[in-house]
């Protein structure tokens, strides 16, 4: 029995190439569906909702940089969570123990996450040391580093003013008023109608230019759900406190680094390093070059999640960020990225992170101890893994 369905456009529907294509989000639906019972509803209540976004907003902002990484050849950072520990650290200290201006403290920290990068970035592109080398001996440097500043103590913030920059709640006059939040709403109909106005600009300019599309029913299909999820999370947003400045800030990462590796001849850069490097030098691009940004950038999100986890949690420690970085790349391969590097997406990258939040999200609400959360995400990143190896296989890559 055939699996493509023809459309009076003449286009063809393919189920098995639409099931294979669209797994990762399949298995986020299963999951979601599945600890929506083991939870009792309890896992759509709306702050459970609003907080998902919120403890993963770390993990999207890293995996967005661990994905330019993993492109170049199925690279690594380990060092990311020692990174977050060193900027936090220095970002409690100035701010609590030498009332240092908030705004020169957050440059300063965004700096020294840079720096880290670049150091990193230095060694891996133009000394050619291994990236698991080079980041495995970073992530003992700088955790070192950073419990140095911190004195082996807890060092909290309540700065207001800090603390406001990234997690406070947005209030718009005329639409938000103690007893009533509607921004969120409004917010997402707007999303709504730019994803429908760019798919629908998306198939004019290819249909004026004779290019191969989807069907419509895949491409109109997938922006209705879509827009459903989107909405009937931005009316729970409107149940509990309304959108977040850290959700903005997540949004606008995402948003970034999905049009600089969608869009950008410099973004195709690193899918080409990762498909094949001799073939890129070849072409006239400097793949050294590649490699270095990919870990200076890696950098300065690092010194970013550092401010927004210090921002969320209140306070640093020299445990703070530990595995924060398999986190990142189990969302980056869960996703969809290739372990052998040269395919990946950031909406992927979404996907695997949202999917291993929900199973924390869900496993927690149940009860369930932390050791059995390692075991399920371990179990999860393996067969996504696989799926990946047996696919380039049966593929003849």
């Amino acid at each position: 029995m055939s699996t493509k369905k023809e459309n009076q456009s003449g286009e063809q529907f393919n189920l098995g190439a639409f099931l294979t294509k669209n797994s990762m989000v399949i298995a986020l639906v299963v999951v979601f569906v599945l600890f929506y019972f083991l939870t009792g509803k309890r896992l759509l209540y709306a702050q459970n909702m609003s907080n998902l976004l919120l403890q993963n907003g770390y993990v999207l902002v890293m995996a967005c940089g661990m994905l330019l990484c993993i492109l170049t050849g199925g690279n690594i950072d380990l060092s990311i969570g020692s990174v977050i520990c060193m900027v936090g650290g220095t970002a409690a200290v100035l701010i609590t123990n030498h009332g240092v201006n908030i705004y020169l403290t957050i440059l300063i920290c965004m700096a020294i996450g840079i720096l880290a990068g670049v150091w990193q970035g230095y060694w891996i592109g133009y000394v050619r040391i291994p990236p698991f080398i080079t980041t495995l001996g970073g992530m003992f440097i700088f955790r070192g580093f950073g419990r140095l500043i911190l004195n082996s103590k807890t060092v909290a913030v309540q700065d207001t003013t800090f603390l406001n920059i990234f997690t406070a709640y947005i209030k718009i006059p005329g639409l938000d008023t103690d007893e009533r939040i509607l921004s969120p709403l409004v917010l997402g109909v707007l999303a709504v109608v730019f994803i429908f106005y760019k798919t629908i600009s998306s198939r004019m300019n290819k249909a004026k230019k004779g290019y191969r599309q989807n069907s419509v029913l895949a491409d109109y299909g997938r922006n209705a759900v879509i827009s459903a999820v989107l909405l009937y999370y931005c009316y729970l947003l409107c149940q509990y406190k309304g959108v977040s400045v850290m959700l903005l800030w997540v949004v606008a990462v995402c948003l970034i680094y999905h049009f600089i590796t969608s869009k950008t001849a410099f973004g195709r850069y690193f899918y080409a390093v990762g498909g094949n490097e001799k073939a890129t030098q070849l072409s006239g691009i400097n793949t050294n070059k590649v490699y270095f940004i990919a870990y200076a950038n890696m950098g300065m999100l690092a010194g970013l999640c550092a401010l927004l986890c210090l921002a969320r949690v209140g306070s640093v420690n020299g445990s703070t960020g530990t595995s924060f970085e398999m986190d990142a790349i189990g969302s980056c391969f869960i996703g969809g990225a290739s372990a052998y590097g040269g395919s990946g997406t950031v909406p992927g990258v979404i996907i695997g992170a949202l999917l291993l939040g929900v199973i924390n999200m869900g496993m927690s609400i149940m009860g369930i101890g932390d050791s059995w959360q390692y075991v399920v995400k371990g179990g999860v990143l393996l067969v996504a893994v696989i799926f990946d190896v047996v696919s380039n296989r049966k593929g003849g890559k």
